[in-house]
């Protein structure tokens, strides 16, 4: 087994690359990495020049995980970093700008990557708005994606914009909205509060917008809660700490449409012959962003 790849001209030593992170699945720390320098292409776009926090698993899944923002004093100089002020101090993020940076991290046995909303050159301006419908356990899929499509022909149809829609890697779907930069986030945050509550209020047995889990019943909940500054979202591309190794992953809208669509079914064993034979669905992402006031203004017409 190789003990160092090179990606990007880098070469990056591989400690215990054996090791199995994913223990169903007998996915090593070697597998992650090299599953990260091979679709670097399309994940870097959507990680760079943005702060960015780890999930690391230092023992596998079934080891203890934890979350970290911080990029620590041995990482290499290569990797760039950016202090990000926050309440009473401020936290030194890595930035993933290389390829040699995805798989350094994987020898981190950092298996989820989580980018900021926003980009360093302006933190305060959120680039996209996240709803991310979330299912209670037990719910059917089929669910989640009505009601992703629900959102989508709110924001497009009716409000004027252009959604982008990928799996979790988990249970549920994230519909994304690029932004020009013009609005903070509270504007943002706001706007998708009272979306998330217009798509409650048409379908208020199937829709929730409460935080409180003991007041959402068996519906979906439309979260918005990554709308703010410093919170993250899992990057596209990026691998889930779940058994089966499943992947966020970039759709179309005829694919959510399909009943054939499930939640885990792009993994790092799977999604690369979706890579190797098509194209982007989100290629047009940059070129599609808006601004939210005339869609803030058609949504305040609106009836409930």
């Amino acid at each position: 087994m190789a003990d160092e790849i090179t990606a990007g001209g880098i070469t990056v030593p591989l400690t215990h690359p054996g090791k199995v992170l994913f223990p169903a699945d007998g996915i090593t720390k070697a597998d992650l990495a090299r599953y990260y320098a091979d679709v670097a292409d399309r994940m870097l776009p959507w990680l760079r020049d943005r702060p960015i926090s780890m999930v690391r698993y230092p023992d596998g899944l079934d080891g203890q995980r934890f979350f970290q923002k911080n990029a620590p004093s041995y990482f290499p100089d290569w990797i760039r970093r950016v202090r990000v002020g926050k309440e009473g101090g401020e936290v030194e993020h890595a930035i993933c700008d290389k390829p040699a940076t995805l798989v350094y991290l994987a020898n981190q046995a950092c298996i989820e990557i989580h980018g900021f909303t926003s980009r360093v050159d302006k933190l305060d301006a959120p680039d996209q708005v996240v709803f991310d419908f979330d299912p209670p356990d037990g719910k059917r899929f089929a669910e989640v994606r009505r009601a992703a499509l629900w959102a989508r022909d709110l924001l497009d149809g009716e409000l004027g914009l252009t959604s982008f829609v990928r799996t979790t890697g988990g249970r549920g779907l994230h519909v994304h909205v690029g932004l020009n930069r013009r609005a903070d986030f509270d504007e943002v945050r706001e706007f998708a509060h009272r979306v998330a509550e217009m798509l409650a209020r048409r379908h208020p047995d199937a829709i929730t917008a409460e935080q409180r889990k003991d007041k959402r019943g068996d519906r979906i909940y439309a979260d918005v809660m990554r709308n703010a500054y410093a919170q993250t979202v899992v990057a596209s591309y990026g691998v889930r700490g779940r058994p089966g190794a499943p992947v966020a992953t970039p759709l179309n809208w005829a694919e959510v449409e399909d009943d054939a669509l499930q939640p885990g079914q792009f993994t790092i064993e799977t999604i690369r012959a979706r890579l190797d034979g098509g194209a982007d669905p989100w290629a047009d992402f940059a070129e599609s962003r808006h601004g939210l006031g005339e869609a803030a203004k058609r949504l305040a017409k609106l009836d409930p």
